[in-house]
């Protein structure tokens, strides 16, 4: 029964949580006050461990085809940038990497920079697609290209800074492939099991 209601409203849902996220964007876009206390707390690292970590429940929601869990866990992917206090301690390359992040977004938007952010609408559509057509290999493929890209740009636009974005973004890739694999096998056999 509560299964049937939740899959009733699920695209009512969906919709709801899109439209949180382009608010929260709108809001860090225009606000300058609330984007440099996200920042603050952005310095945070354990934010940046956990957010690769929010490709596991992505993942599931897709291949559950819920698209209250898609958008939900992408609302909770953006806020979660300020979810711990800002660290006493910070250092210098994490304070210099997240200046220069800082820069980039809030500077002008040429064509290459828009190609550019647009790749991660499409990487994580791309991703969701694979795992709502129960696609692991591609899916596994997706989440190595977004992580390899969090890395280039990282390097690319923040230099010696940028490798600050190296152990978060492996462990999380690693952590994420293990445990979606596993977990993608395991519903396999149970829907194979079940029929």
């Amino acid at each position: 029964m509560r299964s049937t209601t939740l899959r009733k409203y699920d695209k009512k849902l969906g919709g709801l949580f899109f439209l949180l996220t382009i608010l929260f964007i709108i809001l860090a876009t225009t606000n300058k006050s609330f984007f440099d206390w996200a920042y603050e707390r952005h310095q945070n690292q354990l934010s940046w461990y956990i957010r690769p970590l929010f490709l596991i429940p992505f993942c599931y929601f897709a291949y559950k085809r819920s698209w209250a869990g898609i958008m939900g866990t992408m609302f909770m992917v953006l806020t979660s940038m300020f979810w711990f206090p800002k660290p006493v301690q910070v250092s210098n390359q994490v304070v210099k990497f997240l200046e220069i992040e800082k820069e980039y977004l809030t500077g002008d938007w040429t064509l290459p920079k828009v190609l550019i952010a647009l790749l991660i609408p499409v990487s994580l559509s791309a991703l969701a697609v694979a795992f709502w057509k129960r696609s692991i290999l591609v899916g596994i493929a997706v989440m190595v290209f977004i992580a390899l890209a969090k890395i280039c740009w990282s390097v690319v636009f923040g230099g010696e800074s940028g490798k600050t974005v190296l152990v978060p973004a492996t462990a999380g890739l690693v952590i994420c492939i293990i445990l979606i694999y596993f977990g993608f096998r395991r519903m396999e056999k149970s829907k194979n099991g079940s029929e």
